[in-house]
């Protein structure tokens, strides 16, 4: 059984969420605040201190370069205090008492410095990202060709699985396969019934066997706070029964919750030799389409990721999988601010905005699948914290970099009397989105 799941028990579900948002939270806060850190110290700017976490002061250390580390007793984000800062938002200080005019504080190095510094943030996270995604690809590797079958899970005893480890996956119902390409295209036309043909070679012999649909009915992953995850559905699970309507394949299920959209569904599962019944009801969730757009549309939460059995996989490159990561970055920054787009335009509504409580349940859910699951949620929230702060919002790096621009184009920095003025709004415009984001985890969105 994987680590992470295996602390379910020991600290229940509640003080497992906990647990894993506040990992989640203080690995990507303490890379965020180390790219600041690290290339203000390559840039010639001091910093006093950096701190995880805020409050009372649990344990510290000064280094050789008179930074004190420091770790607080409130574990929900951290700050690098650099010298001639007033505070963590690097407001300058104003009583006289350091020369904040001096070389190595953030107010007197150069603009490129500064610039560089409150950059470096964002762009540490969005680093950090890309190493997740690359190293998880490092770790899986992608399938053999053709496609060879590594490790098969259980299906209920109507459903003929006559295939083995090893074998190789020719062609289904005389389809010839191609995995990944094309893969899905391939099998969507495979007629709804319980088991289905399967050209293989086994010890170099060819023979057709029975087996269960490619894409079956089964949870491969589970959307967190989803219905089907707040149902406790698990990993493993196959889908039999929609109301009335035999399930057979993941498309089956698509397509019944597409037409019967957010009205309670009763669906049986079969899970290890037991059946379960259960009533869920399909959440809006907002979905990409084809012109760029999001519409909301029902989905029950469960994830399907192609086949029914382990695939034979081989090494991936290190410059492929760095390729692949970055694009994968790249791709989330697109779709969130896309989703921001569709929210503010109307198309889809704001529940898809999540506020801490929500970051927690789906910390809590992403580490109960899995530790590779916990890992690539923390790639996929790094990513989020890095963008939202580039947001040109006074408080935030966008907000000082915002700053520096116009320093760069009138050649003097914003007087103090502005950048007091312009915090303020930032902290209120900052504040307001806390509060309708928890306001959607509590009230609005439960």
């Amino acid at each position: 059984m994987d680590f992470l799941t295996n602390l379910i028990p020991a600290f229940g579900n509640i003080g497992f969420t906990l647990v894993a948002f506040v990992v989640a939270l203080s690995v990507i806060v303490a890379i965020h605040e180390y790219g600041h850190y690290i290339v203000g110290r390559w840039s010639g700017i001091h910093a006093d201190v950096f701190s995880i976490g805020f409050g009372k002061v649990l344990f510290s250390r000064t280094d050789k370069h008179g930074t004190v580390w420091q770790i607080a007793a409130l574990p929900f984000g951290g700050y690098v205090k650099f010298k001639g800062d007033s505070n963590a938002s690097s407001m300058p200080v104003t009583n006289g008492e350091e020369d904040i005019a001096a070389r190595d504080t953030m107010l007197g190095a150069p603009l490129w410095a500064r610039s560089a510094t409150v950059a470096a943030g964002p762009i540490f996270n969005f680093i950090l990202s890309a190493i997740v995604f690359a190293g998880v690809l490092l770790f899986q590797g992608q399938p053999v060709t053709p496609l060879t079958v590594s490790e098969i899970s259980s299906f209920p005893p109507e459903i003929t699985q006559d295939l083995q480890a090893g074998d190789r996956v020719l062609a289904v119902e005389g389809t010839v396969i191609n995995y990944p390409d094309g893969f899905s295209a391939a099998v969507s036309g495979l007629p709804s019934q319980p088991s289905v043909s399967y050209d293989i070679e086994r010890d170099g012999v060819r023979m057709t066997v029975l087996g269960p649909q490619p894409q079956p009915a089964m949870v491969q992953s589970l959307t967190p706070r989803s219905a089907a995850d707040d149902a406790g559905l698990k990993i493993g699970d196959v889908v039999v029964r929609m109301d009335e309507t035999p399930i057979y394949q993941f498309g089956d299920m698509v397509d019944f919750v597409d037409t019967a959209g957010a009205t309670p569904i009763e669906i049986e599962i079969w899970r290890d030799g037991e059946t379960i019944v259960d009533t869920l009801t399909p959440r809006l969730v907002a979905i990409p389409q084809p012109d760029g757009n999001m519409l909301d549309e029902p989905k029950l939460g469960i994830g399907n990721g192609g086949l029914f059995f382990e695939p034979a996989t081989t090494h991936v490159g290190f410059g492929e999988a760095v390729s692949l990561a970055v694009q994968q970055v790249w791709f989330i920054i697109k779709q969130s601010l896309n989703g921001m787009k569709q929210m503010i335009i109307g198309n889809i509504n704001t529940c898809n905005l999540s506020g801490p409580v929500g970051i927690a349940e789906t910390s809590g859910s992403m580490a109960s699948q899995g530790t590779l699951s916990f890992i690539s949620f923390i790639a996929v929230l790094s990513t989020a914290v890095g963008l939202l702060n580039l947001f040109p919002i006074p408080v935030l790096d966008g907000g000082h970099l915002m700053f520096h621009a116009y320093e760069a184009v009138t050649g003097k920095m914003p007087s103090d009397g502005a950048l007091r003025i312009f915090m303020a709004i930032g902290l209120a415009l900052i504040g307001t989105m806390m509060l309708f984001a928890i306001g959607n985890d509590l009230l609005f969105c439960p």
